[in-house]
């Protein structure tokens, strides 16, 4: 047996929603292309599609399937959200999701620096000219 394993990642949106909308048409392409068992996992942390094909031709073949192109270019993280690889999913036992790691800058932008004459304080000494024109008589 020949396994191809898919992770797809939570991103800005569920992965599930991505699991949703394009797995109709990657079983399709699976069983098309000579697939003889599939599964699908949902995780915490996004979903887990299994395929298991006779030969590694087929499974290589489904591999370069243009649809399968698709639904990973589609999916919520294609950068760094999604995994292929050609053996059975898992295999070190940890139930614990993946940490994503932090995005460079961490999204934030720099601060103007402070006015320096925002805090000064000016002492009112004098009066101001209409109040003393009114005052004082003429």
């Amino acid at each position: 047996m020949n396994w191809i394993t898919i992770e797809v990642f939570d991103g800005a949106v569920p992965a599930a929603g991505w699991a949703r909308a394009w797995h109709d048409r990657l079983v399709e392409a699976a069983v098309t292309g000579g697939a003889v068992f599939w599964d699908e996992h949902a995780h915490s942390w996004g979903v887990v599609l299994e395929f298991t094909f006779e030969d590694e031709r087929r499974r290589d073949a489904f591999r370069q399937a243009p649809v399968l192109l698709a639904a990973l270019d589609a999916a919520p993280d294609p950068l760094t959200g999604v995994l292929v690889y050609p053996h059975r999913g898992g295999g070190d036992g940890i139930r614990q999701p993946r940490r994503p790691r932090p995005v460079r800058g961490g999204g934030t932008a720099e601060l103007p620096l402070p006015d320096p004459d925002a805090d000064r304080v000016v002492a009112c000494t004098a009066e101001p000219s209409a109040t003393r024109a009114i005052a004082e008589p003429a």
